[in-house]
C-alpha cells in the first residue's frame, strides 16, 4: 500500500502534466490566427474544440487527481442563463464547474493571461479581463458581461 503510493504519485504527476500539455495544445490550435483576441467570439470548429476537448481533458484531469463529480439536476443552457454564478469562487475547484458546464467564459484578472501554459488555456475560454490598475475596470467589466449576456448565444455563458 505504501509502495503503491510511492509508485503511483510520479505516475499521476506525469499524467497530469501530459493532460495540461494536451489542453495547452488544443487551446493554441483553437486560438491560432483568431482575429479579435477576446473582442470577437470564437465560432464554429474553434468553439466546439474548446467546449469538447477542454471539458473532457479537465474532467479527466480531476479524475486522475481523485475527484469524482456527479451532477444532479439539469444544467441551464446558454439561452436560459447567459450568466451563472459559482460560489465561493476561491480555488481551483472552479475548474470543475467550468468543465461540467461546457467551458464558459470566466471573469479573470488580466495578469492571469500572461501565465505560461495556463494563460493560453485561459485565453481560449475568452475571459472577461479585469485590470486592477485601471480605475475604470469595474465599469468596463460590467459593460462587457452585459454585452455578452445580451448577445443571444454568440458568446459562451459567463461564470
Amino acid at each position: 500500500t505504501v509502495l503503491q503510493g510511492i509508485i503511483l504519485l510520479p505516475l499521476r504527476a506525469i499524467c497530469i502534466a501530459f493532460i495540461l500539455l494536451l489542453a495547452w495544445l488544443f487551446a493554441s490550435i483553437a486560438t491560432f490566427r483568431h482575429h479579435g483576441k477576446g473582442s470577437v467570439p470564437l465560432k464554429g470548429w474553434r468553439r466546439r474544440m474548446i467546449q469538447t476537448t477542454l471539458s473532457c481533458l479537465t474532467r479527466t484531469l480531476f479524475f486522475v487527481m481523485g475527484f469524482q463529480v456527479k451532477v444532479k439536476g439539469k444544467i441551464a443552457s446558454l439561452l436560459e442563463a447567459p450568466i451563472f454564478v459559482a460560489a465561493p469562487h476561491s480555488s481551483f475547484f472552479d475548474a470543475i464547474i467550468s468543465a461540467l458546464t461546457g467551458m464558459p467564459s470566466i471573469v479573470s484578472r488580466a495578469e492571469n493571461l500572461s501565465t505560461p501554459v495556463f494563460g493560453t488555456i485561459l485565453s481560449s475560454l475568452q475571459p472577461v479581463s479585469v485590470s486592477r490598475q485601471d480605475p475604470d475596470s469595474r465599469k468596463n467589466t460590467v459593460t462587457e458581461i452585459t454585452r455578452r449576456a445580451l448577445s443571444r448565444g454568440q458568446w459562451p455563458q459567463v461564470i
